[in-house]
């Protein structure tokens, strides 16, 4: 008889979510996890600690820009970055003891350390092994480099060593214009760094509207952040306390350099397999080092399933939980779902960026007739009264049906906005639909609303 029904290898957002899944489906079930706390990259080095000093320095600019325009007077405040480190681990402390109380709330053991799988049905950890049922690998993503760029989390760092310098750089290179170096970027940069970023495309954020993306990169502009854009960079050299930063213009070829205190290499993340033991097994994984998965995120070898970042898809935190439910529904004879169609991206900047569906270039490249109803954040009272004006909302519907294809918008509190979006979306709802739903006013989500009616008749307020 098995040790266990489910080994769920990686504490992360896939893992622990699939674990406490699994439990509560009433699967004997154990997680490994090599760290000293739960939670993966999201909670210890990632999203969650990165939240943390988003708000911290939203707030130290806010004191510096807007409280006297609102009769708050007063001294300007001192950045004790120490102390705000300190508030940052506080956050990620409470995060992680709190998934381990869930661990034991639903008796999914916790096996301390890093996971190998020697054969099919097998998990070793350590010097012990266990056998179970079947096995999910979520063993999440680390940054990738570049070539010849040598990290050393000091002074070239990626977004695990962003998160712990030891003071505030006077300069900053940032290395890819996505969604980590633009809000790594922007913290510093509120906190009074002379902040450069170096991206090979021709635009910020691959991937995104192109409209919500040249209005994203205005407003980082005039928030201090300069922009490279169409470089590739060739090397980075360091001396004992500083980097040097060198790239050339796809254009013309021309090559120049910068200096930096600190280097941020943000261009994207890769699985992460080390010892693993799956592709010894003869498990498939993909040029890009990805697991591959049939339906039912089942892998070639039998009982092994996997999600995540080590799967195809967007490396989100949400997306990963989502799979983890799932595949443990499946494990347990039910029936596990995933809309990849309404998975929502969210940059956590000031002013937020979010979106999901399709982009209106996605549309174009189909062939899809499509309408758009847009609404801008100046025609909403609740955000003018907290300067936030900037920014908009843009609807895509089908020509014909009016079903919502997809939603792009920058301005406040845009990662909660789009969730009504998410829910419209999943129902097949229609533009329409939205605009004839009541919404309070004063709130942002007005804002929703006019877009939708945006595509009908014509928004009320613009």
């Amino acid at each position: 008889m098995a040790d266990y029904d489910v080994i769920v290898i990686g504490g992360g957002p896939g893992g622990y979510v699939c674990a406490i899944r699994c439990a509560q489906l009433g699967l004997k079930t154990a997680c490994v996890e090599g760290r000293e706390t739960l939670g993966g990259t999201c909670l210890n080095v990632g999203c969650i600690p990165s939240k943390a000093l988003l708000h911290a320095s939203h707030m130290y600019h806010e004191t510096e820009h807007n409280f006297e325009k609102m009769g708050l007077m007063g001294g300007k405040p001192k950045v004790d970055f120490a102390k705000m480190l300190d508030y940052k681990n506080a956050v990620i402390g409470q995060n992680t003891s709190g998934i381990e109380f869930l661990f034991k709330k639903n008796k999914v053991d916790w096996i301390k350390g890093w996971g190998s799988i020697p054969s099919t049905g097998h998990v070793m950890v350590g010097n012990k092994s266990f056998t179970a049922r079947n096995i999910v690998i979520a063993t999440g993503s680390q940054a990738s480099s570049l070539p010849g760029v040598e990290i050393d989390e000091k002074i070239v760092v990626t977004s695990t060593g962003a998160l712990e310098l030891p003071k505030i750089p006077k300069k900053m290179v940032v290395i890819g214009a996505g969604v980590i170096g633009l809000e790594l970027g922007s913290v510093y940069a509120r906190l009074g760094s002379e902040v450069t970023v170096v991206e090979y495309l021709d635009h910020i954020t691959p991937g995104m509207d192109s409209e919500i993306s040249k209005t994203f990169q205005r407003t980082l502009k005039k928030q201090g952040l300069t922009f490279i854009l169409g470089a590739a960079v060739q090397k980075v050299e360091k001396t004992k306390t500083k980097a040097s930063v060198t790239y050339k213009l796809r254009k013309n070829d021309s090559e120049a350099s910068l200096e930096a205190d600190v280097v941020l290499v943000a261009t994207g993340r890769k699985p992460y397999m080390d010892g693993l033991g799956f592709d010894k097994l003869g498990g498939k994984v993909s040029e890009r080092g990805q697991i591959e998965i049939g339906a039912l995120w089942n892998t070639n070898l039998d009982g092994i399933y996997a999600i995540g970042d080590a799967v195809k898809g967007p490396m989100l935190a949400h997306k990963a939980e989502d799979e983890g439910m799932a595949v443990a529904e499946v494990m347990a004879g039910k029936h596990g779902h995933v809309n990849y169609g309404v998975i929502p991206g969210v940059i956590y900047t000031t002013p937020e960026v979010a979106s999901v569906g399709k982009t209106e270039e996605e549309l174009k490249a189909a062939g899809v007739a499509y309408k758009v109803g847009k609404f801008s954040f100046m025609g909403n009272g609740r955000a003018k009264a907290v300067f936030q004006g900037e920014g908009f909302v843009k609807i895509l519907a089908d020509k014909e049906t009016d079903r919502i294809l997809g939603c792009h918008l920058i301005g406040p509190s845009a990662g909660e906005l789009i969730h009504e979006i998410c829910v419209a979306m999943e129902f097949g709802a229609s533009a329409q639909d939205l605009a004839l739903t009541c919404h309070a006013h004063p709130t942002f989500s007005e804002a929703v609303r006019e877009a939708a009616l945006a595509c009908g008749d014509g928004a009320i307020h613009a």
